[in-house]
């Protein structure tokens, strides 16, 4: 192995797979939800877990956002 490298050779790009980066996360959700993907996922075949990251990712695509209608309690 060589002591000395001249990295002005070395041709920088940006790692293509850094959009694909995944982070673990740790989310409380409803039990009607899971139940819900869980069952997609029977259909599918596809982890119940991926199919929530596809449904968010498609959201972030189309900009879709949630739809809430805050009301005061009586």
């Amino acid at each position: 192995m060589r002591d000395n490298y001249d990295i002005s050779k070395l041709n920088p790009r940006k790692n293509p797979y850094t959009e694909k980066l995944k982070r673990q996360v740790t989310m409380n959700l409803r039990i009607t939800t899971i139940d819900y993907f869980k069952q997609l996922a029977e259909e599918t075949g596809i982890s119940y877990q991926n199919l929530i990251d596809l449904y968010l990712d498609d959201c972030v695509k189309k900009g879709i956002k949630p739809e809430i209608d805050w009301k005061k309690p009586a």
